[in-house]
């Protein structure tokens, strides 16, 4: 249900997803800001987003718990590269402390929001599932905590021969709970973090797996359990050892990137030597494990305890770097003339990305289009009114830019209240140099280019893929800073 709309049946805040940012959002916004009157939009019939919607084998993390989890709740598994059930019991565990079920409407899929400057509020259009209905909700300020990706739709390059062969083709987004994989050959198509996932999940229970990409990923074996984390809680209060951690963590990951973007050749030749390390004398690691760009060009795949590294030695899974000329009747036939027989292939190739939870979003009647927008501090679209989506970096942990986004919501909605102002909206400055919103080159990022908003040249435009520069500049900056513009109902600010 809504929860305590006021008399015109207007809520403050809409909270669109209930997955892991959501209920973070809903949390600190319950926290910092009492008062407010609030709801949670999901389309689904479930909390959790991505770690209830994805249930292929091995699904988990691939960041370390201590940073991905809430900055509120400490984590207290054991394991900092956790499984999917563990991270879904964590988000449901928080939305049950916190009373956040019943803030939560399921089966509400958000298709389309209107924003009107004369009575400054959205109105907020849901299909109702089953049904089929539409329904309305009416909210002064909208937060998106959809995600960046389309939960209907995965990325799925066709082939030809697909109708000849004889075995099975599934994709991890859309996983079939009948699917018996023991003693089969499987082929995972990809070599990104859910591909790196697979292959040492089904290996132990397949004929064998092949990992077919091609071009190779960087990938680093991390322990599943951290030692140091281990110590801390040993000697500290449970607060102030997941703190501890979780700022190590965070100084860690954040001194290697910059020695990775500072020294790029000195990064590679790390990380290819570790793979080396992992592997047999003789494995070709030059072909399978040397990409051609540079480390955090693209998202580096981590694999807990060597996971991948092991199948490979003991012969249970192998990886082929080539690109597939077709489908025929027993597999695969690949460019080089090889065929590779499966009973199983996976397609393990990519997201299809979406902005705003893929919304048809209009201000004052006009349609608003999020690729010609520039980012603010990477939470606000030029020219769209009352509006913050929670976006994550793509160096670190998801939650942690979720976090700091909640927070400063939290901000913006006090200083409103202070001002009794009914509008925030920013205008693109003039001079500012576009560019594109995320720089990795990946290619679920490279096909949502035409879709993806730009940043700008100059603060506060600039998507930092920094928590401390973000931190500095979100928590402790000026609300009113200039560039963020405030009016009242009715008038334009």
């Amino acid at each position: 249900m809504l929860t305590d709309p006021d008399e015109d049946g207007l809520l403050d805040v809409l909270i669109v997803g209930a997955g892991l940012s959501g209920i973070g959002a809903a949390a600190i916004l319950q926290a910092r800001c009492p008062g407010k009157r609030y709801a949670i939009l999901e389309a689904r019939e479930a909390i959790g987003g991505t770690w209830d919607l994805f249930r292929y084998p091995g699904i988990r993390s691939d960041s370390d718990m201590y940073t991905l989890g809430y900055g509120f709740k400490p984590w207290r598994d054991a394991k900092a590269i956790a499984d999917g059930p563990s991270i879904l019991h964590y988000i449901r565990e928080t939305a049950r402390e916190h009373g956040i079920g019943q803030h939560i409407r399921y089966g509400h899929k958000v298709v389309r929001a209107d924003w009107s400057s004369e009575q400054a509020c959205w109105t907020i259009h849901a299909v109702h599932a089953p049904g089929g209905e539409t329904r309305t909700v009416r909210a002064r300020f909208l937060y998106m905590c959809s995600g960046y990706y389309r939960y209907d739709h995965a990325y799925r390059p066709g082939f030809d021969g697909e109708d000849a062969y004889r075995g099975r083709i599934v994709q991890p987004q859309f996983w079939p709970r009948d699917l018996d994989y023991s003693g089969k050959r499987v082929v995972v198509v990809g070599s990104g973090a859910t591909a790196v996932t697979l292959v040492p999940a089904m290996a132990s229970q397949a004929a064998h797996v092949t990992m077919l990409q091609r071009s190779p990923t960087y990938v680093v074996a991390r322990p599943s359990e951290y030692g140091f984390a281990r110590r801390l809680q040993q000697r500290l209060p449970p607060k102030a050892a997941y703190w501890a951690t979780r700022w190590r963590v965070i100084l860690e990951s954040m001194l290697l990137y910059r020695l990775a973007r500072a020294r790029p050749a000195l990064a590679r030749q790390r990380i290819v030597d570790m793979a080396r390390h992992e592997l047999e004398p003789g494995f070709d690691v030059a072909t399978h494990f040397t990409p051609s760009y540079k480390v955090w060009d693209q998202r580096v795949c981590v694999v807990p305890d060597g996971d991948l590294f092991r199948a490979i030695r003991k012969g249970q899974a192998s990886v082929v770097t080539d690109h597939i000329a077709r489908f025929t009747e027993r597999g695969l036939l690949l460019q080089s003339g090889r065929e590779l027989e499966a009973d199983v292939v996976v397609m393990a190739t990519g997201l299809s990305l979406s902005i705003l939870g893929g919304a048809a979003i209009s201000v004052d009647g006009k349609p608003f289009a999020p690729n010609e927008a520039m980012s603010y501090k990477g939470m606000m679209l030029s020219d769209l009114p009352n509006c913050v989506m929670s976006f994550g970096y793509t160096n670190a942990s998801w939650t942690l830019k979720a976090d700091l986004t909640a927070e400063w919501v939290c901000r913006l909605l006090k200083h409103m209240d202070k001002k009794g102002q009914d509008v925030a909206v920013v205008r693109r400055e003039p001079g500012v140099a576009p560019a594109p919103f995320l720089s990795f080159t990946s290619g679920y990022v490279q096909r949502a280019a035409t879709l993806l908003p730009q940043q700008g040249s100059r603060r506060p435009w600039q998507v930092y893929q920094n928590y401390l520069q973000d931190m500095m500049t979100i928590r402790f900056g000026r609300i009113a800073d200039g560039i963020i513009r405030f009016g009242s109902k009715g008038t334009a600010p």
